[in-house]
């Protein structure tokens, strides 16, 4: 008889955490879905609070958890600029705080645990596209910094423990993800152009537009998540998650009007500090 996975994600009443907590319900584990709701919401698990291998709890991961587990999908940080701005040093303490209280966790339970960091960790690159072997060109002092270093830090630190400690550590780095549950004004293009266009704004682009980005569907994102860490023990990564496709900014406005039928005018502003 197979045992049944108890499985935590924290912040997993995020965009991504909501969705990733789905699949795990799904394919029959017991989900512990950890969030303090400074950015993930209520409504997006609400659907999951009647499934009885479904468990909801509000914690801060910069505070200390004591629960057994088997898998730890480590998700919680504010991660569109408007609210990681909000309070930098909050960004970064859930960052490196919540990473080391995780695998702390892991250690004492001897979990599997997987970072989900991020593309920012590159900076503003000068390799495209970026392989996980480039390290960046970063700005470790901007206004963006609470994020991308806090990320940076979060996979030093996972390394290190699995060197140390010999943890089965797994690091993604997530591009740009879309899909349904995205807060319509958490400051990232996607949902920032589709907001404009069905209101008749103009759809704001800063700098020329030349500037590329992929973008991957919430449910290939969360497959790659999933695949990762069932992966053999022996593949840590990181592994960079996303669409290999890239979209202008331009191309990328220029298909939300055509998709919407927006009127929307095309306006140019100046690029914000540290935006690659």
């Amino acid at each position: 008889m197979l045992t049944r996975r108890r499985v935590l994600v924290t912040g997993g009443a995020g965009f991504l955490g909501s969705h990733l907590c789905e699949r795990l319900v799904e394919r029959g584990d017991d989900v512990l879905c950890l969030d303090n709701f400074f950015t993930g919401s209520r409504d997006n698990i609400a659907h999951l609070l009647e499934e009885p291998h479904f468990e909801l709890m509000r914690h801060d991961v910069t505070f200390p958890l004591y629960v057994e587990v088997d898998e730890i999908y480590n998700l919680a940080c504010p991660a569109s600029p408007i609210h990681y701005q909000r309070d930098p040093v909050q960004t970064i303490k859930t960052s490196v705080h919540g990473a080391i209280n995780m695998l702390g966790l892991a250690k004492r339970t001897r979990a599997k645990i997987l970072q989900a960091s991020t593309s920012e960790i590159y900076g503003d690159p000068e390799v495209h596209p970026q392989p996980e072997s480039y390290w960046g060109n970063v700005n470790p002092i901007g206004p963006r910094s609470c994020y991308d270093e806090g990320k940076r830090a979060a996979e030093t630190l996972f390394f290190d423990y699995h060197r140390q400690h010999g943890l089965r550590v797994k690091v993604a780095r997530i591009f740009n993800t879309y899909g349904p549950r995205m807060h319509p004004n958490d400051g990232r293009v996607v949902s920032t152009f589709i907001v404009q266009a069905l209101l008749g704004e103009p759809i704001t682009i800063f700098g020329d537009g030349g500037q590329t980005r992929s973008f991957c569907y919430r449910d290939d994102l969360v497959e790659g998540l999933v695949r990762l860490m069932d992966s053999p023990d022996d593949v840590t990564g990181p592994i960079n998650l996303g669409n290999p496709g890239e979209f202008t900014m331009l191309e990328l406005a220029q298909k939300v009007l055509a998709i919407t039928g927006s009127s929307s005018a095309i306006v140019h502003h100046a690029l914000p500090v540290d935006d690659p």
